[in-house]
């Protein structure tokens, strides 16, 4: 296997090995954390691992091989609410794919995206399409409430299928384990939903820290303070009493999936709100967070967490109905990572905020003093020894102090579409950018953040290798939920 060089133009197509890979990482005694390979390259070595038994008992179908003329056959599985129809379109907008099926539990969305897409296939349960599409397709997207995440994906992995899944992975901690291990036994190309991954200025922030262009870092600050964000989970609760009929264009029980039994009601789930509620969603930290800790994650090649503990609003703690239901409208989280040769310390804490919990006014002052007249509501900021990397969400990365670094030389980048890097990973290109068996250990350690919302003020001690909350019997029953009776899936 050729290393390449860390600073090539590709610097985060990379394999991230985490403590919890124990036999990927004893395969590559000898090899440095992060390097870059082709999918050719992946293959070969997800063969070897898998040769050894890893996540055995889990029968999968081995991808279809795509000739170098012909397309990618997807199928897109939600393709209405906040990100269907936008997923459906840049899937449409590469030119050697096409969408033969198209899916989801709402006929509204299911007819306008067949408007879009006159010759694809239409189906509403996900479940029979793959059967009825099994020989078809190559390749699916997940774009669905964060509780299908999992069971979509796995399914269509066993089935030998590429997988472009919407961020957060899960909803579980558990489930974003199993999906990488799967993904990485079966050899399919895999990419999480985080868009802005793939843009110049994300890019540009994991080379300056994997440059060390801040010296060795001290802390990192993460936050997400959108004004709607507060109001997107100020009135979703409390649950009615007393459900309502679903409206006949909607297959409740298929959008409950794997979720507890719960009678529709209108305006407080379908199609944007399930975010807010616990069955469903995973928070706005979950929500937005891969996006924000993206490039931190990988310039610094973090791997599990040793700690986390969150901080939350008083009225959410102190509400039992609220607090057994729905998600805060402001949390901090905070995460203490193993050290490096990039950090100062023996660990690195990372801290999220969100709501109205907002990051530490020495923090704020660093970006004012830069001549920010507000703090970036959406965004990274990495603290080092001799400066500070400030990475807005969706634009450039910037190093402070500006005079400072005014000379220092940016990476040579060419911007890229996200989903057409996954389509061309499909046709034997380059590793997709956020490959699940590299993003996969990220939100692992995100979802473990919306674990320590729902205990809050207890600091929870992970132990990453047992997947297990060593001090909090508590806090170890979410790392798993139970799904509902005939919804289970093996390996999940």
């Amino acid at each position: 296997m050729r290393l390449r060089d860390k600073t090539s133009e590709h610097v985060y197509s990379t394999v991230q090995y985490s403590c919890w890979l124990r036999t990927w990482d004893e395969i590559s005694k000898g090899i440095i954390m992060n390097y870059s390979m082709n999918r050719r390259e992946f293959l070969a070595m997800s063969a070897a691992v898998g040769a050894l038994g890893v996540f055995s008992g889990c029968a999968t179908t081995a991808p279809r091989k795509i000739s170098p003329n012909s397309k990618l056959n997807h199928a897109c599985i939600g393709v209405g609410g906040m990100m269907g129809g936008g997923d459906l379109g840049n899937f449409l907008s590469h030119p050697r794919t096409q969408v033969v099926a198209i899916c989801d539990v709402d006929s509204n969305h299911l007819d306008k995206a067949a408007a879009k897409v006159p010759g694809a296939r239409k189906y509403t349960d996900w479940r029979e399409m793959l059967a009825k599409e099994g020989d078809k397709i190559d390749s699916i997207n997940a774009t669905v409430p964060d509780h299908m995440h999992a069971l979509i994906a796995m399914s269509a992995i066993r089935k030998g299928k590429h997988v472009y899944c919407q961020k957060p992975l899960c909803h579980d901690v558990a489930e974003c384990r199993a999906l990488a291990l799967a993904a990485k036994k079966a050899g399919v190309v895999t990419q999480l939903g985080t868009q802005y991954a793939s843009g110049i200025g994300d890019r540009t922030a994991v080379q300056f820290l994997r440059e060390g262009a801040i010296g060795k870092i001290k802390r990192v600050i993460l936050c997400s303070n959108r004004p709607g964000a507060i109001d997107a989970y100020r009135l979703v609760g409390p649950r009615p009493a007393v459900g309502e009929q679903a409206p006949a264009s909607l297959s409740w029980d298929l959008w409950l999936g794997t979720a507890p039994e719960r009678s529709f009601a209108s305006g407080i789930y379908h199609p944007v709100k399930w975010r807010a509620w616990q069955d469903f969603g995973t928070g706005w930290s979950g929500d937005i967070g891969c996006h924000v800790f993206d490039a931190v994650w990988k310039g610094l090649g973090l791997t599990a967490p040793v700690s986390v503990v969150a901080e939350v609003q008083e009225s959410w703690k102190n509400s039992r109905e609220r607090r057994g239901d729905t998600w805060p409208q402001s949390d901090h989280i905070t995460w203490m990572f193993p050290g490096s040769d990039k950090t100062e310390g023996r660990e690195l804490p990372v801290e999220w905020f969100d709501g109205l919990m907002y990051p530490p006014d020495d923090v704020q002052a660093i970006a004012k003093d830069a001549g920010f007249k507000e703090y970036p509501p959406e965004s990274a900021m990495v603290i080092g020894t001799d400066g500070a990397l400030l990475v807005p969400h969706t634009s450039g990365a910037i190093l402070l102090p500006k005079d400072k670094f005014k000379d220092y030389r940016k990476p040579d980048l060419k911007g890229r579409n996200h989903y057409h890097h996954f389509i061309d990973a499909c046709l034997g290109g380059e590793m997709a950018e956020s490959h699940f068996v590299q993003t996969g250990p990220m939100a692992e350690a995100i979802i473990l953040g919306t674990v320590a919302i729902r205990v809050p003020g207890t600091v929870l001690k992970w132990d990453a290798a047992r997947m297990k909350v060593t001090n909090s019997p508590e806090a170890q029953k979410l790392i798993k939920r139970s799904y509902r009776k005939g919804w289970e899936v093996k390996g999940v």
